[in-house]
This record gives structure tokens, sequence and C-alpha cells, in this order.
């Protein structure tokens, strides 16, 4: 039996400006609320959205 999908959260909890993803982990609230319940292929899904969330601000904040 293969381990699941580990949560991409470093403890590091704050809402972006809008109030809509976590700053430290990239994950949405509804993303965040449904973690437990997710399958290994919706989480790798989310892990994958959150990466994408972190890159564009970190991109946005460097110019």
């Amino acid at each position: 039996m293969t381990e699941p999908v580990a949560s991409p959260c470093i403890k590091v909890c704050r809402l972006d400006a809008d109030g809509q993803w976590c700053t430290g982990c990239g994950r949405s609230l509804s993303e965040i609320a449904g973690w437990a319940d997710a399958e290994d292929g919706e989480r790798r899904a989310i892990i994958s959205r959150a990466q994408r969330r972190l890159d564009t601000n970190r991109a946005d904040v460097e110019r």
C-alpha cells in the first residue's frame, strides 16, 4: 500500500490580499477544506494549481 499524497502545508497560514488562497501553501480555501477527503489524483492536481499560484504571485512581487 502506498502512502497518501502529503499536504503541502508549511504552517505559514496567511491569506492573500483578496482572501482567496493561502500564501504559505498556495491552496484555495476550498482546496484546504476538501484535502482530507480528496483522492491522491485530486491532491496532486491541487498541489499543481497551488504551485502555479505561488509562482505567479512570486513573479508579480518581483516586478
